[in-house]
């Protein structure tokens, strides 16, 4: 169902899909796998299955109900592009978003290399935005290069949950970089440092940056709640964010 989200870096969630597999270090404390086990426990029918991939036809309308434009997230609880999700579904989710022209999207996914495969032929909405996860430099820079593939209007990179230092930084063609540290009883540290270079080389190669969070660990190392923490960057909030292209006529 589309949702209120406390995500910073969107308005509402949309998971025509939810549940997936793990595949990648960034996946091993996943928040929504989580979530899915106590939406189960509570007798929620959407969560009959746990973290098991399903697909959710019935929500395949919900954006065009809402007439106030609004950015979504697609698949805050699932990836869209896991390979048990099928190109048709995949293809009935843009159609919703190109029908919904009023709206923003955005996709983000580990699984860029399907991604890029399907819109290799296909044409990406305006409204829609495509992103990848980078948590480290092995898993994360042959996304980015499948990112940069793909003709969209916005391509962005959330680099959440930032596991290590990942160096020097090709962001051509990247326009939004979201960095945030990891949340949950284990998480694992984010330095500070490694912040830093990240925004250092957004502002050296024009790509807008945004903060969202330190997590668990504080930038002095020390365990506090996400929100003791907070989101405060060398004092300061740091929440760029590409401009959405609204419209109330069709594109």
């Amino acid at each position: 169902m589309t949702q209120q989200t406390s995500i910073e870096w969107t308005e509402l969630s949309w998971n025509p899909t939810t549940g997936c597999t793990k595949i990648s270090p960034g996946c091993q404390y996943c928040y929504a796998e989580t979530m899915s086990r106590r939406l189960k426990a509570m007798g929620l029918k959407d969560y009959r299955n746990g973290f098991s991939l399903t697909l959710h036809p019935d929500r395949l309308s919900e954006p065009l109900r809402r007439r106030k434009p609004s950015m979504y997230f697609v698949n805050s609880m699932s990836d869209l592009f896991h390979k048990d999700v099928p190109d048709s579904f995949i293809t009935a989710v843009v159609a919703t978003i190109s029908q919904a022209y009023w709206h923003t999207f955005q996709i983000l996914t580990k699984r860029a290399e399907r991604m890029a495969a399907y819109f290799a032929n296909r044409r990406v909405p305006p409204n829609l935005w495509l992103g990848v996860t980078v948590e480290n430099y092995e898993h994360g820079m042959p996304r980015i290069e499948d990112l940069r593939r793909i003709n969209a209007a916005v391509r962005f990179i959330s680099m959440e949950p930032l596991l290590e230092d990942l160096g020097y930084l090709d962001l051509t063609d990247i326009n939004w970089v979201i960095v945030g540290g990891e949340s949950g009883v284990k998480a694992r540290p984010m330095r500070p440092e490694w912040v830093l270079r990240i925004k250092a080389q957004c502002d050296e190669q024009g790509s807008i940056f945004f903060f969202k969070q330190w997590g668990l660990w504080g930038p002095d190392g020390i365990k506090r709640s996400k929100k003791a923490n907070g989101r405060l960057l060398q004092g300061h909030t740091w929440n760029g964010m590409p401009q959405a292209k609204r419209s109330m006529a069709p594109v």
